[in-house]
């Protein structure tokens, strides 16, 4: 293959790829470059055609792992925009000492650009108008600067997937509401939310988002409020995975988080018919009552800590043998131990025993066992009502 730098048709007598329609030599241009990023460069030299394609690929996802990268880059991009609309994926992710060695005020080295620039950064990842997934990990300096993509109006019309971490001095919660407008993203459907707080206020602005594209929220270790919660849940127009993780023993401590269960349950009220899992691994909360699910038409997956999460602690007051499953539920999982609680037990037996009144559907039961084991005659009546029992751990791990 001869080189053709001024050529977009180079000759056919030397470039038999070259007859190649663009979307076929796309696919070899991706193949070559997951063997090697440095073959695929040298390609991209030959010829105009072949860098647009490889320029395609080449930036097709962009990793920033040092600040001084993504002011570099930034730089290259406001020379040639063109580039920002091959960019799909964008990844920052680098920790606060990265940025504390960078001096605000002094120049980056090889760029005109100044780290105090960052308040650029929202326009830089603006330009990507192609942009698909951003993933961001990074110290709180930066928060406000790329809060700004999610203001409006919207700049990143392909985004799809979303990640949002900062890192605050001494492990803080950073405040979710500098990024509020996150969740009036028209077309994003996967939001990844790390170690935010966020209030009883809500989305708390004079003009409400229409409804949004989301699919998939997942709070990891997040202070939120089940009444803010409630507020933003309301403008996805079809929510269909719900995750909250919580540590046994949270640092900070949480003040946002209320301490019973069955108060998120109904802040995701107003997506009930459309959710399919929920996953609430948060060992802080409690629950006083037997949830109420019924009105989850669609939920097939349902996973909790522990049993009297879904069946109420045991209770003075009398209270019906009955729990509201939803009526599609197909897989209910415990992350710990069960059977700790002698009246809880007493009511998932009496549910499983009726499961084909309570969820016809419901085929599969996973529980751990750990320090405590399940009782046996949980694992009777789960034989006995033709329901698949897992049990992951212990010596008598097994799959009844």
């Amino acid at each position: 293959m001869l080189l053709f730098p001024d050529s977009d048709t180079p000759d056919d007598k030397h470039d038999r790829l070259g007859v190649l329609p663009d979307e076929l030599l796309l696919q070899i241009l991706e193949s070559l470059g997951r063997i090697s990023r440095m073959h695929l460069c040298n390609t991209s030299r030959l010829n105009r055609r072949y860098h647009r394609l490889s320029d395609a690929i080449l930036y097709k996802s962009v990793q920033f792992q040092t600040p001084e990268l993504h002011l570099t880059f930034s730089e290259s991009l406001g020379r040639r925009p063109r580039r920002g609309s091959s960019i799909n994926e964008v990844t920052l992710v680098y920790p606060s000492s990265e940025l504390s060695q960078l001096a605000l005020n002094a120049p980056v080295h090889n760029s005109a650009y100044r780290a105090s620039s960052f308040d650029t950064l929202s326009q830089t990842i603006s330009i990507m108008s192609n942009l698909e997934k951003l993933d961001i990990a990074v110290p709180d300096v930066l928060l406000s600067g790329i809060g700004a993509l999610f203001n409006g109006p919207f700049d990143l019309a392909c985004l799809k997937w979303c990640s949002l971490f900062y890192q605050c001095p001494n492990d803080r919660y950073w405040d979710l509401r500098e990024n509020i407008h996150v969740f009036a993203h028209p077309t994003l459907e996967t939001l990844i939310i790390r170690r935010a707080k966020f209030d009883d206020k809500g989305f708390d602005f004079l003009e409400r988002p229409h409804t949004t594209a989301l699919k998939a929220l997942h709070l990891v270790e997040c202070d939120i409020s089940d009444d803010g919660l409630s507020d933003v849940l309301e403008l996805p127009e079809a929510l269909e995975e719900f995750v909250m993780t919580q540590t046994e023993e949270p640092s900070p401590e949480l003040e946002e988080t209320g301490d019973n269960l069955a108060d998120y349950v109904v802040a995701l009220k107003s997506q009930a018919a459309s959710l399919k899992s929920f996953t609430i691994d948060s060992p802080t909360l409690g629950c006083r009552r037997p949830l109420r699910m019924r009105d989850f038409a669609e939920l097939t997956t349902l996973r909790m800590n522990w049993d009297y999460q879904l069946f109420g602690e045991t209770s003075p007051k009398p209270r019906l043998f009955s729990v509201g499953l939803p009526p599609q539920l197909e897989v209910l999982e415990f992350f710990n131990d069960m059977g700790t609680d002698e009246e809880v037990t007493d009511l998932l037996l009496y549910t499983i025993e009726q499961k084909d009144i309570i969820a016809k559907a419901w085929t599969k039961m996973v529980a751990r066992e750990d320090d405590c084991y399940v009782p046996r005659v949980i694992k009777d009546a789960c034989k006995e009502a033709g329901l698949d029992l897992f049990i992951i751990g212990g010596e008598d791990s097994e799959a009844d």
